[in-house]
């Protein structure tokens, strides 16, 4: 499985707009999960900001607030087997190569990891967006197969 975070190019964008206008907000906020190295903020300075995650298109594409640190960082750093951000129930969300939602399941931290390899194993799945389970935001997504899981 291979975890994409938010492009790079995405991020300093957001980080040059930080503070200038309404929809890109600097900030410190401890705890809240980071799209740019898929781990939980600690006391540093992060940005908000909107973001369309390209999985979903036409009907399918959504935006919603997300959060990175305020300046470039190392990016993840995911050691083999483990689940960045699912220390909670998440939502994983199977797209098509079109970008048509084709899945979804409700996953809690101990199945993350079989529920994933269990949705890229259908060949109609392209990739998988991990979310929030309480306010739907998305986190981060997955590409890979059962094969490689």
């Amino acid at each position: 499985m291979e975890f994409h975070v938010i492009a790079e190019d995405v991020l300093a964008r957001a980080r040059a707009a930080a503070g200038a206008d309404e929809e890109h907000e600097l900030t410190t906020a401890p705890g809240v999960p980071l799209r740019c190295c898929l781990r939980r903020a600690g006391a540093e300075a992060v940005v908000l900001f909107r973001y369309r995650p390209g999985a979903g298109r036409g009907p399918y594409a959504e935006v919603g607030p997300v959060y990175a640190h305020a300046e470039r960082c190392a990016g993840p750093e995911v050691a083999d087997g483990e689940l960045p951000l699912f220390t909670a129930p998440r939502v994983l969300r199977a797209y098509t190569a079109e970008g048509r939602i084709h899945d979804g399941v409700l996953s809690g931290p101990g199945s993350g990891r079989v529920d994933l390899a269990a949705l890229l194993a259908d060949p109609a799945v392209a990739r998988v967006q991990v979310r929030s389970a309480t306010h739907g935001c998305f986190l981060f997504e997955v590409t890979g197969s059962a094969v490689r899981a």
